[in-house]
């Protein structure tokens, strides 16, 4: 398309040079600060913000939109778009602040925490290269999983961007070249279908239910390039299925560009649009608020509100706050959320979002433990620290080209002193490099050294024992409901079984030793248990007694445990173990459910596991849920007084 393109109602040609520049609007950087204060708190703890996490997806929407407009300013004003400069422009913005993390982490670890540096080093060059995303898909890791270290698992966001950044360009390069400007309002509707249809794809890709092992819930996996991954971390943190809130955006600015609505002389109802922004904001924490059911972890609909429409009408909330403070003169924009507190933390949002969480994280070493409100006080003014100093003096001059000068002075010196202090910080600097690379030198050569948590469960896996793959059920004859079991020899009763999750597997070898045969993984939830007695009940082997310990890693019903007792009618004994997992607000819940089980159930006996630790925080590793060393003995004692012996 031409540059000299006919004027569209009135309004300037494309590439007249007479065109817009995008201007500076205070109300997006309230909006930024918003989400960034809502991820941080909910990184802090999860309960005292449990949708905080929904500020990421805030983030995206303001980035479809703002990348957009710039994209659409450029080809108005210029008549084209040039790709090259708009990537620098990118690089220059965001680069500096990361590779500076990764640098200041690395070697962190190298000096101070050395065993942590194999474990970091995927991370590491996932993030480099912007595609942490998928590297935790493939990988299965999560930034949120109980016990990680995982100080670089927050990247997963900023990628979604940057590959944005890369690919959004090239495609409205192609659009603007071909289209009118009277013809954008169809290309913003193109846009929201994409944005619903992602939405929609995405609810049918999402299974309900529980979400274990893939033995346990091959449901919930998919295969992705022949390799096992867990449908939700596909959604959650796959480029496509987040595209969602980046598009709305990006509709956004093709009909609600500022310089436009300023040509159009938009003025009026400004009350109106602050009002809609104001239910927007609203909406917004309400549901940064009931999303916490989200990761309270319910076994059988965890993840519905989100995947089932949620992320879609977070999006679209967004959208309606964005176009609210952008209208000109608008209150809402201008002065509530674009006050200079929320201006100062918005133009700081990057570095907040890319600091607080390795800080979080060398304080308390794995991902699932909560701050106390003090400590979280104390961290957020390290990390504000940090953030100022690597804008002002990092990242604000090297985007503005500030240092330009310097360089160029600092390549010719114009006098003697000038060459000679030159060639002594030269020296000084090659030395001081020698730090950051013998850091990097140290991890990629670093070995794999799990956590003491990972180590401790690694170890008792071979103490366990697990039930047989079961095929396909026989074809029975005509009125034969059941599969006779061998006569050839009598089934080995098991006196005491017990079955759990991970709290049990860390005390696997020491329950064996007493005898018990134990049958105990990691990630596993309640309703998992059910296959494991059917089979040992169909099989004969349920002895006098059973254990349970089961719903430290979601949310269970009743009426799952219900379904566990059936085929343990029998059993004369079967002893329940509350859970303590003081960093969920299901722990409350769960152990309500379990203490009842005697009113129900005749043979049910409670093991309070949960009032016996709760007073002894040295029984307890890190994450303050699996037991140490002296917190297995303790357990394992328990039970066997439990037991009558």
């Amino acid at each position: 398309m031409s540059s000299t393109t006919t004027p569209d109602n009135g309004t300037p040609a494309w590439g007249t040079r007479r065109g817009p520049t995008v201007p500076y609007i205070p109300g997006l950087d309230g909006l930024r600060a918003l989400a960034v204060i809502a991820v941080i708190v909910y990184h802090a703890d999860s309960r005292w913000l449990g949708g905080g996490f929904l500020g990421v997806e805030v983030f995206f929407v303001i980035s479809g939109y703002l990348i957009t407009l710039l994209l659409v300013a450029e080809r108005e004003r210029t008549g084209t778009v040039t790709l090259p400069n708009f990537w620098m422009r990118r690089a220059r913005r965001l680069l500096p602040a990361l590779w500076l993390l990764l640098v200041l982490l690395v070697v962190y670890c190298a000096f101070f925490d050395r065993p942590r540096l194999g474990m970091l080093r995927g991370d590491s060059i996932a993030g480099f290269l912007y595609g942490s995303n998928w590297f935790q898909v493939w990988s299965g890791s999560s930034y949120t999983s109980s016990f990680a270290f995982a100080p670089l698992r927050h990247l997963w966001s900023l990628a979604v961007e940057e590959q944005f950044y890369i690919v959004w360009p090239v495609v409205m390069f192609v659009l603007l070249r071909r289209l009118r400007r009277s013809t954008l309002p169809m290309l913003a509707l193109w846009f929201t279908m994409a944005a619903a249809a992602i939405g929609i794809v995405s609810a049918f890709m999402y299974r309900s239910g529980p979400v274990g092992t893939f033995a346990a819930t091959p449901g919930q996996y998919m295969t992705l390039l022949g390799h096992r991954v867990l449908r939700t971390d596909f959604l959650y943190l796959g480029t496509f299925s987040r595209a969602t809130g980046l598009l709305l955006g990006a509709a956004l600015a093709m009909v609600w560009r500022p310089w436009a609505l300023v040509r159009r002389g938009v003025r009026n109802g400004t009350a109106v649009y602050d009002t809609l922004g104001a239910l927007a904001l609203v909406a917004l924490g309400w549901m940064c608020w009931t999303f916490r059911d989200v990761v309270r972890g319910d076994t059988e609909h965890a993840y519905d509100l989100l995947y089932r429409g949620g992320l879609l009408l977070v999006g679209v909330a967004s959208v309606v706050a964005i176009l609210a403070v952008t209208k000109p003169r608008s209150v809402l924009g201008r002065y509530v959320i674009g006050n200079p507190l929320f201006v100062w933390i918005g133009t700081r949002s990057y570095g907040l979002y890319l600091y607080h969480w390795p800080i979080f994280q060398l304080y308390r070493k794995t991902a699932g433990t909560p701050l106390e409100p003090k400590e979280f006080v104390g961290l957020m003014v390290i990390t504000l620290a940090v953030t100022e100093l690597s804008y002002r003096f990092f990242e604000y001059p090297i985007r503005t080209g500030a240092y330009a000068g310097a360089w160029q002075r600092w390549r010719n010196p114009p006098t003697a002193a000038a060459r000679d202090r030159k060639r002594k910080i030269t020296a000084a600097a090659m030395l001081a490099s020698v730090v950051p690379l013998f850091a990097v030198v140290s991890m990629a050569t670093a070995k794999v050294v799990p956590d003491d948590i990972t180590a401790n469960l690694d170890d008792n896996e071979n103490a366990v024992v697990t039930i047989p793959t079961i095929g396909p059920r026989p074809t029975l004859p005509a009125g034969q409901t059941t599969v006779p079991m061998p006569t050839t020899s009598p089934p080995k009763i098991i006196d005491v079984l017990a079955v759990g999750d991970s709290v049990m597997l860390g005390s696997a070898k020491k329950l064996a030793a007493k005898g018990f045969v134990v049958d105990a993984a990691k990630n596993r939830q309640p309703l998992d248990a059910l296959q494991i007695f059917n089979y040992y009940r169909s099989t004969h082997e349920l002895g006098n007694t059973v254990i349970i310990h089961l719903g430290t890693n979601g949310t269970t019903k009743p009426a799952i445990f219900d379904r566990l007792m059936k085929p343990l009618a029998q059993v004369k004994k079967v002893i329940v173990l509350t859970i303590r997992v003081p960093t969920r607000e299901y722990e409350k819940i769960n152990n309500d459910i379990i203490y009842a089980l005697p009113n129900k159930y005749g043979n049910v006996t409670v093991l309070d596991w949960y009032t016996l630790s709760k007073d002894h925080p040295e029984w307890f590793s890190k994450d303050k849920v699996h037991p140490n060393s002296e917190g297995q003995d303790h357990y394992v004692a328990a039970i066997v007084g439990a037991m009558g012996q």
